[in-house]
């Protein structure tokens, strides 16, 4: 265990920001799931705006990394593309 002041604040502040990015990952697997079970092209339509402006944003939190953004992006729009 560190001894030093500063490192057992940074091992708290990482303890929190890892449980945080947990959830936010999480919440955006949820999603992706339930975007992937919709049968209805228009209920699709309606949700991939609000995805990819989620998985946006958990690119530029750096909760997941800039390519797989972009990966999952491309991949959710072809899956968008079929169901026409």
């Amino acid at each position: 265990m560190a001894n030093i002041k500063s490192a057992l604040k940074r091992i708290k502040s990482s303890e929190t920001k890892r449980l945080r990015n947990k959830y936010y990952h999480k919440t955006m697997r949820n999603a992706i799931r339930k975007y992937k079970a919709l049968t209805e092209k228009i209920d699709s339509e309606k949700m991939f705006p609000s995805l990819a402006s989620m998985i946006d944003k958990l690119a530029k939190k750096n909760v997941i990394h800039e390519n797989k953004a972009g990966n999952l992006k491309s991949k959710l729009s072809k899956h968008l593309v079929v169901k026409a």
